[in-house]
């Protein structure tokens, strides 16, 4: 009889000889594991497994709707909505937000087709991971998880300033510590901000059914002060304003003051409050029934806060001109100077604070799932993945990232965080509205890629030319018809690959109707949006894509190579990919 065959190989970090014999196998290492992809069986099962204990499936798409609506609507619109306004929309803000509502509901969709086919906490990771292999997925996720802990830094250093505005007192002069020593935007210590991410932090690692219900209730107090401001400014407000600016010597009159492209100016800037959406979507693993309640759940919630977006920017520009509107704290600063109406200032501050504390419970949750998943895959520490048997949350992420999210609160400046965000996120959406068109016209194994991927790369690249074209293209007939070009060849692209590319599997639950135009749509407005941000936020995303990929040549495929060896790794040609064109059922 044949024995079991035990692993033999020495772990890649045993020893400073073996770790070093490791280094100089890399190339190896890295052609054999960066593309590796796993299949959906083995996301449901083996990659699962590792976190001990199942989180328990407790959730139903109310909860995931609460999710949604606490994720998104927190600080970001607070903030956002004056500068858009102000510097680049004008009243035509409220186009701004309906684009940006377009470009989120369009990436939930593709969300919602992984997470019905692949009911994992893993999110973007997994999606990537089963698609475009483990490098792919471990940069983006990489970048994905640096993005929420300093979002949720930035949320919990505001909570301060908000709290502030809700009591009368100026906390952030009162309540922070300034130390001498210390560079400046590190030199001011929150110790509020501090209590209130380890607090969550608890509640999350306790339960995520109880965790839920705390959502709820916060949300639904959130929600009464968002419609106690849209109902203040329809009142208060006046039409004339969508179209009079407060000084027309200077400034210009109409709806769009700025022309049709500071409304996407605006659009791009204004997506930063649609951001934790895609937390749902790590969520998966703990819905009781996915292919109903994860649609409901992630759609939902995106179509019921563009709703409230618009008519909060509407309610906006009725009650001041947007040449008058305050870039920092439009909606408090519309009512401070206002005779007899300064304690409304007071309850959006008291609104504001509420949803700060939402947006950081859902984001938290989240980020503390995709941690978890990528563990699962051995890039990082297992011990990140293991899942309490007493309470069936990810207690070890939950704590980790919460402790190191508090560290960079306490020190960090809101301005320095603030600029450390969006970018990445995008990014992460790009790939995942790529990623589900190749997962829909590509198996592994008995499908030409070639087609796929050429339609891809010729997709975005038409998609990056027109961004060009439309930022540094001087007004006029030709940037028009170059503009009108692209909008042709993209729809020419699009059609062709409809017609002469047959999609390899069907979704067997829920899929992304009208494949391939909304992913595709998807793409050129994600890379658009790309194209409005800052030099400054490219160099940003560079140093940490660049760190991540260090860490994933000195560290992640080493361990993932040690894991492969030792049997940690299922042998994914044991299993037929075309069994998996639909999705698992659940």
């Amino acid at each position: 009889m044949d024995k079991m065959k035990e692993p033999t190989s020495v772990s890649s970090f045993s020893t400073s000889t073996a770790y070093f014999r490791a280094l100089r196998d890399t190339p190896r290492r890295l052609a054999q594991r960066a593309t590796s992809v796993t299949t959906t069986h083995e996301e449901m099962s083996r990659v699962r497994a590792r976190s001990g204990s199942d989180m328990a499936r407790t959730l139903r798409w109310p909860d995931l709707i609460g999710f949604g609506l606490g994720g998104m609507v927190g600080a970001g619109v607070f903030v956002s909505t004056g500068r858009a306004a102000r510097l680049y929309a004008g009243p035509a803000v409220i186009v701004s937000y309906v684009i940006a509502g377009l470009c989120a509901l369009l990436s939930a969709f593709c969300y919602t087709e992984f997470a019905v086919d692949m009911p994992v906490a893993g999110g973007a990771f997994s999606y990537l991971r089963v698609t475009f292999g483990e490098f792919a997925a471990f940069l983006t996720g990489a970048n994905l998880v640096m993005e929420y802990v300093f979002s949720n830094a930035a949320v919990a250093r505001s909570f301060t300033a908000y709290l502030g505005t809700a009591i009368g007192v100026a906390t952030t002069e009162k309540w922070r510590i300034t130390v001498a020593g210390l560079p400046e935007g590190f030199n001011h210590i929150d110790l509020l901000a501090l209590a209130v991410v380890l607090l969550i932090s608890l509640c999350i690692c306790h339960s995520t059914k109880e965790s839920s219900v705390l959502n709820m209730i916060l949300t639904g107090i959130h929600l009464a002060f968002i419609f106690f401001i849209i109902i203040m400014g329809f009142w208060r407000g006046s039409f004339k304003n969508f179209t009079h600016p407060a000084d027309p010597a200077k400034n210009n009159g109409g709806f769009f003051p700025y022309g049709i492209s500071g409304v996407f100016v605006g659009a791009s800037m204004v997506y930063l409050s649609y951001i934790g959406y895609d937390a749902v979507s790590t969520m998966a693993e703990e819905v009781k029934n996915p292919a109903r309640d994860i649609p409901i759940g992630v759609s939902g919630s995106v179509a019921v806060v563009s709703l409230l977006y618009c008519l909060m920017a509407a309610s906006m520009s009725m009650i001041v001109p947007y040449d008058a509107m305050d870039t920092e704290a439009p909606f408090s600063a519309a009512f401070s100077g206002s005779d007899g109406w300064g304690w409304v200032s007071r309850v959006i501050g008291v609104g504001a604070s509420f949803g700060i504390l939402t947006s950081l419970l859902v984001s938290m949750l989240g980020q503390a799932r995709y941690l978890c998943v990528i563990a699962r895959s051995n890039v990082v520490p297992v011990w990140l993945a293991r899942v309490n048997p007493s309470t069936s949350t990810p207690v070890n992420a939950s704590a980790f990232l919460g402790v190191f999210t508090a560290s960079i609160a306490l020190f960090t400046d809101l301005n320095v965080l603030l600029n450390l965000v969006c970018i990445g996120t995008l990014f992460v959406f790009y790939m995942v509205a790529n990623a589900v068109i190749y997962r829909r016209y590509v198996v592994i194994g008995s499908t030409n890629p070639v087609p796929t991927i050429t339609f891809l790369v010729c997709f975005s690249t038409i998609s990056v030319i027109f961004t060009l074209i439309w930022q540094f293209s001087a007004a006029g007939r030709t940037k028009a018809v170059l503009l009108g070009g692209c909008i042709v060849a993209a729809i020419v692209v699009m059609q062709a690959f409809h017609l002469l590319v047959p999609q390899a599997r069907k979704p067997e639950f829920w899929g992304v109707p009208f494949m391939p135009w909304i992913p595709s749509g998807s793409i050129a407005l994600n890379v658009f949006l790309l194209g409005s941000l800052d030099r400054q936020s490219y160099v940003r995303f560079g140093f940490f894509s660049a760190l991540a990929v260090l860490v994933y040549v000195l560290y992640s495929v080493h361990a993932s190579f040690d894991a492969e060896e030792n049997g940690h790794h299922l042998n994914t040609s044991q299993f037929d990919d075309t069994n998996d064109a639909g999705s698992l059922k659940v």
